[in-house]
């Protein structure tokens, strides 16, 4: 038989064809790689688990957000000297410290009565009876304090260490910096107001990545129907044709001669196609708290009218952290005033109304962890974006806004349980002793994950960014 190169054909050069034949047996290896490791601009997975700066004391964080401002002096900072002082007006006030210029009145006691609880002594308010019972598990700040007295940009100061919009938010910056452990549900999960009371104020700019990529996003569960879009696959196609449709769009990515400016870009979108297939095939599961008995139902109130929405919530916070969710945020109360714990009219009401929405969910939050050896590794967080001024609004009952001073809590993860750190003065209008800004909140719940906030930076437009900023102090006072 007589041979002869065509010359019409057009044969690869010897480099080219040696690189795409060990390439090509290389794949066979790595294509089965692929379905679960996929590939990503900063890893083979950009929501992998990753190390710590230092040796974390919790894996995962649960933040009960009270949206709209709880009272310190009406919840967990006693006050008899307002109590005395009640009816009397207070020298030197600033008008303009609350919202409602000029709306200023006397000084106002608490409408609650509080008593003292478990071995720690804890004044708590009557609102809490449930929650009365975790006070020796607790550690409070009661020296908060912030720069704004809006919602908005005060939302935006405890999610991001900024009032100004666009900066990531607390929760991506964590996942970001150390990844997750599960597979197969988002890095970070938001829950808000399940019974129309909207969104927080600011919307989800609250937890939104900023100029991180936006794999490291909260994912926000819809209050009603799906929690998330698509969770269920199309009828018409199947788990294997899916498969084969994403490892399709891999090797197109993959064939590419050259990077692209829009690489990382694809690569990101890619790995959320990659999470939306994995969680179409476990997160239902996940979502059924049907399956949980019915004790634990009972615990946190689900049949129970009045805190039923928020006691699913909790309950499905503890879920997901139990699948290596690293993040979890549960927000109380929704974007209008009296439609969270905004209390400009009626304090009494409005917060007693919150309080019994959350009290038993958040405190069998913490039995369930608790019993089940989870409360160790996970950081519970309690508080608002401010607190309210000691004085009435005029025109009502209620109390403005107040930057100066407000009390947040934590448990487990690490701290120091029947501990309070910080004071406010006499009446609780001012943060006076230790006084705790955001990026020391920050600090100080980012070394309980085993991350050095100065070590956490991000590059952007030519400067590096982290979320305390050039501030922010660990508050080791309150750690075990």
């Amino acid at each position: 038989m007589n041979w002869r190169i065509d010359p019409a054909i057009t044969w690869p050069q010897r480099r080219r064809f040696l690189q795409q034949a060990g390439m090509g047996c290389g794949w066979l290896g790595f294509s089965s790689l692929l379905a679960s490791e996929p590939l990503s601009p900063a890893s083979l997975a950009p929501l992998s688990a990753r190390s710590s700066h230092v040796t974390p004391a919790a894996k995962s964080v649960i933040w009960l957000f009270m949206n709209g401002g709880p009272s310190q002096v009406d919840t967990w900072d006693y006050k008899p000297e307002l109590n005395r002082r009640n009816g009397q007006e207070l020298e030197g006030f600033d008008p303009d410290t609350g919202f409602f210029t000029g709306a200023v009145g006397p000084l106002m006691k608490s409408p609650f009565q509080f008593q003292q609880h478990g071995d720690s002594g804890t004044w708590v308010s009557e609102i809490f009876p449930h929650l009365a019972g975790h006070v020796d598990k607790l550690a409070f700040i009661h020296s908060c304090w912030t720069d704004s007295n809006n919602h908005a940009p005060a939302l935006f100061k405890m999610n991001t260490g900024s009032t100004r919009q666009g900066l990531p938010c607390f929760g991506s910056w964590l996942t970001y910096g150390l990844g997750s452990e599960s597979r197969n549900l988002p890095a970070f999960v938001v829950m808000y107001d399940t019974l129309g009371r909207g969104v927080p104020k600011g919307h989800a700019q609250n937890w939104a990545a900023g100029f991180l990529p936006s794999v490291y996003q909260g994912t926000a569960l819809k209050p009603q129907g799906d929690p998330i879009d698509n969770l269920s696959r199309p009828a018409d196609i199947t788990a294997i044709q899916q498969r084969r449709q994403l490892d399709l769009l891999r090797q197109l990515q993959g064939a590419q001669a050259t990077p692209s400016p829009e690489a990382a870009a694809i690569s990101t979108r890619l790995e959320n196609f990659e999470l939306a297939y994995r969680m179409q095939m476990s997160a239902p599961a996940i979502f059924d708290l049907a399956t949980e008995s019915k004790s634990i139902q009972s615990l946190y109130g689900l049949d129970d009218p009045k805190c039923g929405h928020f006691a699913k919530q909790c309950l499905l916070a503890r879920r997901l952290v139990e699948q290596g969710v690293r993040c979890v945020q549960v927000y109380s109360g929704g974007m209008e005033n009296e439609r969270s714990w905004d209390g400009h009219k009626d304090i009494a009401d409005n917060h007693r109304g919150f309080a019994r929405e959350t009290d038993q969910p958040v405190a069998a939050l913490l039995t369930d962890l608790a019993q089940r050896g989870l409360l160790e590794e996970t950081l519970v967080i309690w508080g608002g974006e401010f607190g309210r001024l000691p004085i009435v609004q005029k025109g009502g009952t209620g109390r403005d806004h107040n930057p100066h001073a407000f009390t947040v809590w934590m448990a487990g993860g690490g701290v120091r349980g029947g501990t309070h750190y910080g004071e406010t003065d006499e009446i609780g209008f001012k943060s006076l002793v230790d006084r705790v800004s955001i990026p020391d909140l920050h600090a100080t719940i980012l070394h309980q994950l085993g991350i050095d906030h100065e070590q956490l930076t991000y590059r952007f437009n030519g400067r590096d960014f982290r979320l305390t900023d050039v501030s922010g102090r660990v508050i080791h006072e309150i750690l075990a």
